[in-house]
């Protein structure tokens, strides 16, 4: 495989350097804040999670410079990508919870003369209409 680097190399490794450096900084002036007389342990928190901040912005460019390689043989050989999945993934059906169900109270209990039910009714048959036409179900 050949080392070539696009042009926009310069500048991702020249942003992760200045994010990651801010980030070290951060931590920096937290620590000294967290040593000062009014320091809290929040101070002391924001110390050790600002230079994983900067760990995490090496992380994330050597991760896109890996997919990077990946698509770059990928195209010059045809072969798949070894993190791209062959196959389509789907979800369990025993993995989500199933729909809430609300029961319809009976037409007789609906008082017609009141606008709001019958206007919830009008609703609720027009949201059953549409269901059946688009071949859904309501559960």
């Amino acid at each position: 495989m050949s080392e070539t680097r696009p042009p926009r190399r310069a500048a991702l490794i020249i942003l992760v350097v200045v994010a990651a450096t801010g980030c070290l900084a951060l931590g920096y002036w937290q620590w000294t804040r967290f040593e000062a007389v009014g320091g809290t342990g929040q101070n002391l928190g924001y110390a050790f999670q600002w230079p994983a901040f900067a760990f995490f912005c090496v992380y994330a460019y050597r991760r896109f410079v890996r997919l990077e390689a990946e698509e770059t043989e990928a195209q010059e050989t045809g072969a798949p990508r070894p993190s791209e999945s062959s196959e389509p993934t789907e979800i369990p059906e025993h993995l989500l919870p199933p729909r809430p169900g609300t029961k319809l109270a009976p037409a007789e209990d609906t008082n017609l003369d009141d606008p709001e039910a019958r206007q919830m009714l009008e609703y609720n048959d027009c949201l059953a209409q549409l269901a059946r036409r688009s071949g859904r179900s309501g559960q």
